[in-house]
């Protein structure tokens, strides 16, 4: 795939519709790090709802639905308190062939740089608040992992996941991409790291894939940012599969026209026209974040 042929990206030069507004006015109010997945002419969304760092971070997770992609109704909401943890981000929601549906969560260890991916199963998405609780990857005392995009494949499951090195006290921002494998997806396999920052380059600190635009040849979007300073204003990049790893495009990265630039975990669901709807964590002027979308 050329430059040329590379499927249409998510831009703010595009008609965008607000999905689900910031919390509050101002920086740190977000709304956004939502997946998607179509099933049965049905859009299920879920993400997660942040508000400023003294007034609680990443405090609850939603999943709703739609059948028009813009207009969502809520069907659970879960908060951070049932995991115990300090704050949620970016949470996945996939539907399980024999059980039901997953919600995978990423959670922060309280008073820690420390995250882990937990889940729920439950057989419908309105159950899912009182689902079967697993933890799926607990991290350590050396990486932080959240931000999963998962995918079923032909033979199980496959993972992107976003890990943070807690080695360094100060550098925890850092981040990387890595891949990993599962039958079942809740064990998985590591497969070894796949993206990572480019120094000198607008993703130097970090790059996070946050969604699979094709399979053959494998295209994905991720995040990046060039500094800690620019930690959750993260740009949107492109990257390709070269046989081995991921191979980031020279592309200037996609940004918000506002404020602090954020164009971030973009989430890319195919629709049956050949089209594709993005939903987006983007930066609006008086520096909160909106859940948009966008079809191309």
């Amino acid at each position: 795939m050329t430059v040329d042929t590379l499927p249409p990206l998510p831009s703010y030069d595009d008609a965008v519709e607000i999905v689900a507004p910031a919390p509050g006015a101002g920086p740190g109010n977000w709304s956004g790090a939502a997946s998607a997945v179509l099933v049965e002419g049905t859009i299920w969304l879920t993400y997660r709802v942040r508000r400023p760092l003294d007034e609680g971070r990443g405090v609850s997770v939603v999943v709703a639905r739609s059948t028009d992609g813009v207009s969502f109704e809520q069907v659970t909401e879960i908060g951070r308190d049932t995991f115990g943890c300090e704050s949620f981000e970016r949470p996945v929601l996939v539907p399980v062939p024999g059980l039901g549906w997953r919600l995978y969560l990423s959670c922060a260890t309280p008073g820690s740089k420390h995250w882990w991916v937990d889940s729920l199963t439950a057989p419908t998405p309105e159950t899912l608040a009182d689902g079967h609780r697993q933890v799926v990857l607990p991290g350590n005392d050396r990486v932080a992992v959240k931000d999963p995009v998962i995918e079923r494949t032909g033979d199980g499951w496959r993972m992107w996941l976003c890990c943070h090195p807690l080695t360094e006290s100060g550098h925890e921002d850092r981040m990387t991409t890595r891949l990993l494998t599962s039958a079942d997806g809740l064990t998985w396999a590591d497969q070894g790291e796949v993206l990572a920052g480019r120094p000198g380059e607008w993703d130097a600190r970090g790059a996070r894939v946050t969604t699979v635009l094709s399979q053959e040849p494998l295209v994905v979007l991720y995040d990046g940012r060039p500094d800690a300073a620019s930690n959750w204003h993260e740009r949107t990049g492109v990257a390709r599969w070269d046989g081995e790893r991921l191979v980031a495009d020279d592309e200037a990265p996609l940004a918000s026209p506002y404020s602090d630039g954020a164009w971030r975990y973009a989430s890319a669901v195919p629709l049956p026209d050949g089209r594709t709807r993005f939903y987006v964590e983007a930066a609006r002027p008086d520096g909160a974040h909106d859940l948009v979308t966008l079809v191309r």
